[in-house]
C-alpha cells in the first residue's frame, strides 16, 4: 500500500531531524548564555532558552523550580507523554466538531426552475457554497486548535503578546505547505496523477496564503515595529471575510468573470490553452464548467431550463456497472454495494477526510464500512419485520379476480371467494346475491342468491351463476354479485383471545365482483382495452391484449404492426414486431408480445404505436350470411327507415367483424418505477452527512466503546467490515477515557448539527488551554524558548490529523483540489483568524487602557520571512508540475515524484533549522 512505501521514507526524515535537533539544542544549552552577553541590541532579547517556567493559564507551576536531573528527565517524560494524550483528545473532539460541521454545511433546501417552455421541474441544492463552506467552518475545524490557542495565550496572560500562539501557527503552515504536500505527491500510486480542477479558486487561496504571511511580516516590522494597532488588528481580521469573498466569486464566476467571453485554441508548440476575443466557449474550461451554463451551488442548469444532474448520471452507470458485474445479487444487495461504492468514490468534503483520518487512528473503524454494515442489518431487520407483518391476526374476505367473462353459451360461470390471513381453523360464513347491471335477470342471467361456507382450513371456495342463451344478436352486457353479512362460527378458546379489540374477520375490496357476458351470435367488433398504455423501460416483455366483443362467431383473422414515433425501433427502444392474430370461433382475447429495451434511463417519455388492420372472416358461410342482410336493407333504401329498422340494421351491421373504439393504441415508454426510485433512494443516502452524523447519545456511546477495524477503501467494493487488528485494540484503549467523555456531546441531529458545534468548539478552547500550559512547560523544562517548541512539537501534534486526511484525499480524489487546498485554505484563515482576532482583542484592550499593544518582532517576523520564500518555491515547483509531461501536482513519474517529496521535505527541515537557529541568535533577525 502506498502509507507502507511512504514509511521509510518518513521514519528516515523523523529520525535525521530529531538526532540532529537534539544534538543541536545540547549545543546550545551549553553555549547559550555565552553567546546572548556578545549579542547587539539589534538581535533578540532574549537569546537563551530560559528554565524558568512561567504560570499558566490553567496549570500551575510544577515545584520545586529547579529539580535535580533525574526528577528534570521524570518531568520531561510526563509533560510529553501528557501532551501526547491531549492532542489524542483534540483530534477526536475534533472528530466531533467536524462531524457538526459536515452535518451543517450539507443541509439541503428545493428550489423550482423555470423552463422556457413555462413547465417547471424542481431540484434539490446544497445551502452551503462548497467554497464558501470549505473556507469558513472547514478552516475553522482543521486550524480551531491553533486559533483558539493564540486567543488563549494572549487572554489568558493578561493581553500580553506570546510566543507559543503565533509561532504554532506558522509552524504549522510550515508543515502543512511543505510535509503534508510531500505526501500527498509521493503516495499517490505509480503512473497516476492527481491535478487542480478548481484553478482559479486555488490561485485566490494560494495568493492569500501568501499574502497573509507578507501582511503579518509588515505589520511587525513595517508600519510600525514592535507595536500593533488596532486597525491592524482590525484589518487582519477583516481579511478574512475578504478572502472568502473573492474565493466564492472565483468560483461563482461573478463580478468581470462574466464580461470574460473569451474563445480557446491549443498552442501546438507548448500544449496549452490561449484565449482570444471571440464568442462564449462552447467546450469545457479548466475546471470543468461549461462556460454558457448557469450554476446552483454546485448544481449545473444549462441555458434552456434542462438540469443535467450529474450525481444521477453517475449513480445509473454504478448500477448498471453492478449488475454486469454481479448477475446473481438481488435488487437490495446490489442497492447497498451501490451505496458503499458511491460513498467511497464520490468527492469528499475536507471535514469528512479528517473525521475518516481521526477514527482510523484511534480504532474507531472505517466509517464507511461501518455505514454500509449497519445499513445492510437494518435491510434485514425491515425484511424480518415486513414478513411478519403478514402474519395477521384478521381474516380478510373477497373476490379474487373480482371481473369475469363468459361466453353465452358457456351455461355457468364459476366464482371464486377467498380469505388472507387470521385464523384458519374458523369457519366462516358469507352471503352472496346477484344484481342487475346492463344484463337482466331471467333475461340473460340466472338470479342467484345464496351463502358461501369456508370450513377450517381453506382458503377459497367457487359457487356458479347459471347464463341464459339465446339466438338473438345483442351487445356485451353484465352484470354484479356482491358479498355481504360475514359471519365467524366461535369454538372453545381461552377467554383473553375473545376479547380482542378488533374482528376476526371482515369483508374487504373488491366485494362485489363483474360479470361479462359477450354474445356469441355474430362475428365481433376488435379492439384494444384503450387508446394509451404506460409501460416500463424495465417490463422486458410488455403484453397487449385484443379484445373480441359483441360476439366470437366463426375464425377471423386481424392483422397488426407497430409504429414508430419518438421511440425507435430496430432493437434501440423496442423490438418491431406485426404479423395476424387468429381468433377461432368463441375466442374472445388474444394477446400481442413486444420486446421493449431497458436501456435503464432516469427520465424516459418515449412513444410508439401498435395498429390493428381490417379484420377478416375465414368461414366463408358466415360471411355470406352478413351479405345477404345488407342486401335486405339495401332494397328498402329507397324510403326512410322506420326506428325498428334502423335499430335492427345497426345490430346488423355489428355482426360484421369490425374494429372497434381503440384500434390504434400509443405505447408511452417511461423510467422504471423501481429503478427511478432506487436511485433517487441512493442519492439521498450517499449524503456523507448521514455517514458521520449521529442520531442520539445512545449510538455515540456504543460508538465510543465499540473497537472497529480500520481497513482502507480500497479492499473490496462491498462495504463488509473486517476484524479489528491489534494496532486497533492499543488505539481504542488508549483514546477509550476521550471517546467515552466526548459521548456527552449533544449528536449531530440536534439543532441541525449546531448544539454539537457549539459544544464541541467550547471543549476544544479548553483543551488547548491545556496544550499551550503543557508545551510551555515542557520548553522551559528542557531549556527550549516557546517558539522552538511552539514550530517543533505543537504545529507538529496539531497537524498530524490534518496530514492523515490530506493523504487520503489525496488517494481517493480524482482531483487534487481536497489534498492541496485544505493546506492553503488554512494556512490564511489562521493568520486572519488566529492572529487577527487575538491581536485585535489585545490592542483594543491596551488602547482602552491608553497604552499601546507591544509585540516583538524578532523570531516571529524572521519564521514569517522564511517562510513566506519557501512557500513561493513550493506554490512555483505545484504550478510548474502541471506541465502535459508531468501531468499534474500530485503523481506523476517516480523519479520526479520522489523529487518533488525531497525538495518540499528539505524546505520544512531547513525552516526548523534556521528558525532555531535565529531564535538562540546565531543567526541575525529582525
Amino acid at each position: 500500500m502506498a502509507w507502507l512505501r511512504l514509511q521509510p521514507l518518513t521514519s528516515a526524515f523523523l529520525h535525521f531531524g530529531l538526532v540532529t535537533f537534539v544534538l543541536f539544542l545540547h549545543g546550545l544549552q551549553v553555549d547559550a548564555g555565552i553567546t546572548g552577553e556578545s549579542l547587539s541590541t539589534g538581535q533578540n532579547s532574549s537569546c537563551s532558552g530560559s528554565s524558568d517556567c512561567k504560570e499558566g493559564v490553567i496549570l500551575p507551576i510544577w515545584y520545586p523550580e529547579n529539580p535535580s536531573l533525574g526528577d528534570k528527565i521524570a518531568r520531561v517524560i510526563v509533560y510529553f507523554v501528557a501532551l501526547i494524550y491531549m492532542f489524542l483528545g483534540v483530534s477526536i473532539i475534533a472528530d466531533r466538531f467536524m462531524a457538526s460541521i459536515e452535518v451543517i454545511t450539507s443541509q439541503e433546501k428545493e428550489i423550482t426552475i423555470k423552463k422556457p417552455n413555462g413547465e417547471t421541474t424542481t431540484t434539490t441544492i446544497r445551502v452551503w457554497n462548497e467554497t464558501v463552506s470549505n473556507l469558513t467552518l472547514m478552516a475553522l475545524g482543521s486550524s480551531a486548535p491553533e486559533i483558539l490557542l493564540s486567543l488563549i495565550e494572549v487572554c489568558g496572560h493578561g493581553f500580553i503578546a506570546g510566543d507559543l500562539g503565533p509561532s504554532t501557527i506558522v509552524g504549522s503552515a510550515a508543515f502543512n505547505m511543505f510535509i503534508i504536500i510531500a505526501i500527498c505527491v509521493y503516495v499517490i500510486p505509480d503512473g497516476e496523477t492527481r491535478k487542480i480542477k478548481h484553478l482559479r479558486v486555488f490561485f485566490v487561496t494560494s495568493a492569500w496564503s501568501i499574502f497573509a504571511y507578507i501582511w503579518l511580516y509588515m505589520i511587525l516590522a513595517v508600519f510600525s515595529p514592535g507595536v500593533v494597532q488596532v486597525w491592524e488588528g482590525l484589518l487582519t481580521l477583516f481579511f478574512f471575510p475578504l478572502c472568502v469573498l473573492l474565493a466564492w466569486v472565483a468560483d461563482r464566476r461573478l463580478l468581470f468573470y462574466k464580461y470574460m467571453h473569451k474563445k480557446y485554441r491549443t498552442d501546438k508548440n507548448r500544449g496549452i490553452i490561449i484565449e482570444t476575443e471571440g464568442e462564449h466557449p462552447k467546450g469545457i474550461e479548466m475546471d470543468g464548467k461549461m462556460m454558457n451554463s448557469h450554476f446552483l451551488d454546485g448544481n449545473l442548469v444549462t441555458m434552456d431550463g434542462k438540469e443535467v444532474d450529474e450525481s444521477r448520471k453517475e449513480m445509473i452507470r454504478i448500477l448498471k456497472d453492478l449488475k454486469q458485474k454481479h448477475p446473481e445479487k438481488d435488487l437490495d444487495q446490489l442497492v447497498e454495494m451501490a451505496n458503499y461504492y458511491a460513498l467511497s468514490h464520490q468527492q469528499k468534503s475536507r471535514a469528512f477526510y479528517r473525521i475518516q483520518a481521526t477514527r482510523m487512528m484511534t480504532g474507531a473503524g472505517n466509517i464507511l464500512k461501518k455505514h454500509a454494515a449497519e445499513q445492510a442489518k437494518k435491510s434485514t431487520s425491515l425484511h424480518e419485520v415486513q414478513a411478519d407483518e403478514h402474519e395477521e391476526f384478521i381474516s380478510k374476505v373477497y373476490f379474487d379476480p373480482c371481473s369475469y367473462q363468459c361466453l353465452e353459451n358457456c351455461g355457468a360461470v364459476l366464482l371464486t371467494v377467498v380469505r388472507k390471513g387470521g385464523d384458519m381453523s374458523k369457519t366462516l360464513y358469507v352471503d352472496y346475491k346477484t344484481e342487475d347491471g346492463s344484463a337482466n335477470a331471467g333475461a340473460d342471467y340466472e338470479f342467484t342468491e345464496g351463502t358461501v361456507v369456508l370450513k377450517s382450513g381453506e382458503t377459497q371456495k367457487e359457487f356458479s351463476v347459471g347464463i341464459i342463451d339465446d339466438d338473438i344478436f345483442e351487445e356485451d352486457e353484465h352484470f354484479f354479485v356482491r358479498l355481504s353479512n360475514l359471519r365467524v362460527v366461535e369454538t372453545e378458546e381461552p377467554a383473553e383471545l375473545n376479547n380482542l379489540p378488533y374482528p376476526k374477520a371482515i369483508l374487504t375490496s373488491p366485494c362485489v365482483a363483474t360479470v361479462t357476458i359477450l354474445d356469441d351470435d355474430h362475428a365481433g367488433i376488435f379492439t384494444f382495452e384503450c387508446d394509451v398504455m404506460h409501460v416500463s423501460e424495465s417490463i422486458g416483455v410488455m403484453e397487449v391484449k385484443v379484445l373480441r366483443t359483441s360476439g366470437a362467431r366463426g375464425t377471423v383473422i386481424v392483422p397488426f404492426r407497430t409504429v414508430e414515433g419518438t421511440a425507435k425501433g430496430g432493437g434501440e427502444d423496442f423490438e418491431d414486431a406485426y404479423g395476424e392474430l387468429e381468433f377461432k370461433n368463441d375466442e374472445t382475447v388474444k394477446t400481442v408480445h413486444i420486446k421493449v429495451i431497458d436501456d435503464e434511463e432516469y427520465e424516459k417519455n418515449k412513444t410508439f404505436f401498435i395498429e390493428l388492420m381490417s379484420p377478416r372472416m375465414v368461414d366463408m358461410s358466415l360471411q355470406k350470411g352478413v351479405l345477404s342482410v345488407d342486401a335486405c336493407f339495401t332494397e328498402v333504401a329507397e324510403r326512410k327507415l322506420t326506428i325498428e329498422e334502423e335499430e335492427a340494421k345497426r345490430i346488423a351491421e355489428m355482426g360484421k367483424p369490425v374494429l372497434g373504439e381503440h384500434p390504434k393504441l400509443e405505447v408511452i415508454i417511461e423510467e422504471s418505477y423501481e429503478f427511478k426510485s432506487t436511485v433517487d433512494k441512493l442519492i439521498k443516502k450517499t449524503n456523507l452527512a448521514l455517514v458521520v452524523g449521529t442520531h442520539s447519545w445512545r449510538d455515540q456511546f456504543l460508538e465510543a466503546i465499540t473497537v472497529s477495524a480500520a481497513g482502507d477503501e480500497d479492499e473490496d467494493e462491498s462495504g463488509e467490515e473486517r476484524l479489528p487488528s491489534c494496532f486497533d485494540y492499543v488505539m481504542h484503549f488508549l483514546t477509550v477515557f476521550w471517546k467515552v467523555l466526548f459521548a456527552c456531546v449533544p449528536p449531530t441531529e440536534y439543532c441541525n448539527g449546531w448544539a454539537c458545534f457549539v459544544v464541541s468548539i467550547m471543549i476544544i478552547g479548553m483543551l488547548t488551554a491545556v496544550i499551550g500550559d503543557l508545551a510551555s512547560h515542557f520548553g522551559c523544562t528542557i531549556g527550549l524558548k516557546d517558539s522552538v517548541t511552539a514550530v517543533v512539537f505543537v504545529a507538529f501534534g496539531t497537524s498530524v490529523p490534518d496530514t492523515f486526511a490530506s493523504k487520503a484525499a489525496a488517494i481517493q480524489d480524482v482531483y487534487a483540489d481536497a489534498a492541496i487546498g485544505n493546506v492553503t485554505g488554512s494556512n490564511a484563515v489562521n493568520v486572519f483568524l488566529g492572529i487577527g482576532l487575538a491581536w485585535s482583542v489585545a490592542a483594543i484592550y491596551w488602547a482602552y487602557q491608553g497604552q499601546e499593544f507591544h509585540v516583538s518582532a524578532g523570531t516571529l517576523a524572521f519564521s514569517v520571512t522564511l517562510f513566506t520564500i519557501f512557500a513561493f518555491v513550493c506554490i512555483s515547483v505545484l504550478l510548474y508540475r502541471r506541465r502535459p509531461h508531468l501531468g499534474g501536482e500530485l503523481g506523476g513519474p517516480k523519479g520526479c515524484r520522489l523529487a518533488t517529496t525531497l525538495l518540499f521535505a528539505s524546505l520544512w527541515l531547513l525552516y526548523i533549522l534556521f528558525a532555531t537557529l535565529e531564535a538562540y541568535c546565531y543567526i541575525k533577525g529582525f
